[in-house]
């Protein structure tokens, strides 16, 4: 229970990644603000019939006003906010001489904007109360990946923005580290395990020196400890979490 009576918020929550790491962080003991698009309900449910403390409250990340929605929403009903981990976000791939600018434009504003967003609402607070921690999921593919070149650099944007937070509120006593997930079971990448009769998902697994697909939980244990007393005195790192494929 590192986390007791700590509140925070999960972007993008609902399911996948982000339901993983809410789980984890309300196992600690958080109170915990499943965000998302959709309604979250399930994993309210989830958390509380494990003993957890949860709530749902529907946002798009790429709309300012509903994020400081957000943050007052969490304030209001827990009275305060010590964790904010920005974790909701959409691919649109595509080969970038072909890319539609909509396309482009869209994970952008998501991915990067949503995550400015969250980053500067829970600041405003946080500075304030003179703790918190800023949890920002990035992905191996800042470092540049065939047909992602939106994403790569909505990815890339996140770990400038969240060096230059954690600079900037370091002697507020505010840390804000950067999370890179690697291949990650999701329902969404258990697909591939449909492609070419599984092909796509042993190539995967492949290019993953330990072998196997990481779980929403390996990446919830690392937020977990970057929330936690424990972590302290880490800020603007980037952090990998992907059993070796990530170099």
């Amino acid at each position: 229970m590192r986390l007791k009576d700590k509140v925070a918020i999960v972007t993008g929550s609902g399911r996948g990644l982000g339901k993983g790491i809410a789980m984890k962080l309300a196992e600690e003991g958080a109170k915990v603000v499943i965000a998302d698009m959709a309604a979250a309900d399930d994993t309210v449910a989830e958390i509380v019939a494990k003993g957890g403390t949860a709530s749902a409250f529907a946002v798009n990340v790429s709309k300012q006003e509903e994020v400081q929605a957000l943050i007052k929403y969490a304030i209001d009903t827990y009275g305060t906010l010590d964790i904010m981990v920005n974790n909701a976000g959409i691919n649109r791939d595509g080969m970038l001489h072909k890319m539609p600018v909509e396309n482009w434009q869209m994970v952008i504003d998501v991915d990067l904007t949503g995550v400015f967003y969250g980053t500067q609402e829970a600041l405003k607070h946080m500075r304030a109360q003179g703790s918190g921690r800023i949890i920002n999921i990035s992905s191996g593919s800042w470092l540049g990946n065939i047909g992602q070149a939106n994403y790569a650099a909505a990815k890339a944007g996140v770990v400038g923005l969240t060096k230059t937070a954690a600079r900037e509120s370091a002697r507020k006593g505010i840390t804000c580290n950067v999370i890179c997930p690697g291949f990650i079971e999701t329902d969404m990448t258990l697909k591939l395990k449909e492609v070419n009769d599984g092909a796509a998902w042993d190539s995967m697994m492949q290019r993953i020196p330990m072998g196997y697909a990481g779980k929403p939980s390996d990446v919830g244990n690392m937020v977990a400890f970057l929330a936690s007393d424990e972590a302290a005195y880490i800020t603007s790192e980037v952090i990998n979490v992907g059993g070796g494929m990530i170099v």
